[in-house]
C-alpha cells in the first residue's frame, strides 16, 4: 500500500542539496498529521475562544505553511468543528471505559462512570469548558455534535438500569438531570473544587435517583 506524504514545497526542493539544516522539518503521512493538527486544536481551543485563534498561529505552532493547514482543513470553521469532535470523543471513550470496569449493579456502574467523567472534567478542565460554554456562535454543526455527545453518555450512564427510555417524561427527566451535572460540575470548577469530588459524585448520583423516582410516579 502506498502512502500519501506531504508534498515538500517547491523552494525547499530546490534549496535542498545546498542546505544543511541540522533539524530539518519532519515530514508525516496523511493519518500522523491529522492526528497532530486535531491535538493541538483541542490544546489551543481549550485555552482560547475561537475568535482568539487564528490559522496563522495554529499553522506556525504545528511548524507547517498555512496552505498545508488547509489542505486537511479547507476553514479555519472545520478544523474548530474536527476539533470539538475529537474532544466529545474523548471525553466519552474515557466515561465509558470507567463504566464498563464495573460489573456490581447499577447503581455501582453509575458510581463508576460518574468517576470517569469526573476524571476527565479535572484533567482536561480547559477543554471541557469550552466544549459547553464556546462554540461559533450558534452553529448547528458544533450544537449537534454536543447534543450527541449528552446522548451517549446517558445511555452509557444508565446502562443496566431500569430505565424505560422510551418513556417520554423519563427522557425528560434525564435530559433534565444531565444539564444539572454539566452546570455542577462547571459551578465546581469555577468554586476550585472546594466540595469534596466524592461528595459532587454522590451528589450528582442521588439527583438523578430523585429524578427518575419522580418521573415513575
Amino acid at each position: 500500500m502506498v502512502s500519501y506524504k506531504e508534498p515538500v514545497p517547491r523552494a525547499r526542493r530546490a534549496a535542498a542539496p545546498a542546505a544543511r539544516d541540522d533539524a530539518p522539518r519532519a515530514r508525516l503521512d496523511v493519518d500522523e498529521r491529522r492526528k497532530q493538527l486535531l491535538e493541538l486544536g483541542v490544546q489551543t481551543f481549550g485555552h482560547k475562544s475561537y475568535d482568539e485563534v487564528s490559522i496563522d498561529e495554529l499553522a506556525a505552532a504545528a511548524g507547517i505553511s498555512k496552505g498545508l493547514l488547509y489542505h486537511y482543513f479547507p476553514t479555519k470553521k472545520d478544523f474548530y468543528v474536527a476539533t470539538v469532535r475529537e474532544s466529545a470523543q474523548r471525553f466519552v471513550e474515557r466515561t465509558t471505559r470507567a463504566g464498563a470496569t464495573s460489573d456490581k449493579d447499577p447503581l455501582a456502574r453509575l458510581q463508576a462512570g460518574l468517576d470517569g467523567y469526573l476524571d476527565y472534567v479535572v484533567e482536561h478542565q480547559a477543554p471541557y469548558a469550552a466544549l459547553l460554554r464556546s462554540g461559533v456562535g450558534v452553529d448547528p454543526e458544533v450544537a449537534r455534535i454536543v447534543d450527541d455527545t449528552r446522548a451517549t453518555l446517558t445511555a452509557q450512564l444508565l446502562e443496566g438500569t431500569a430505565v424505560d427510555a422510551g418513556d417520554p417524561l423519563m427522557r425528560l427527566a434525564v435530559r433534565g438531570w444531565l444539564g444539572f451535572v454539566e452546570h455542577a460540575t462547571l459551578s465546581w470548577l469555577d468554586g476550585k473544587r472546594r466540595v469534596a469530588r466524592a461528595q459532587l459524585r454522590d451528589l450528582l448520583a442521588s439527583v438523578l435517583l430523585a429524578a427518575l423516582q419522580g418521573a415513575a410516579k
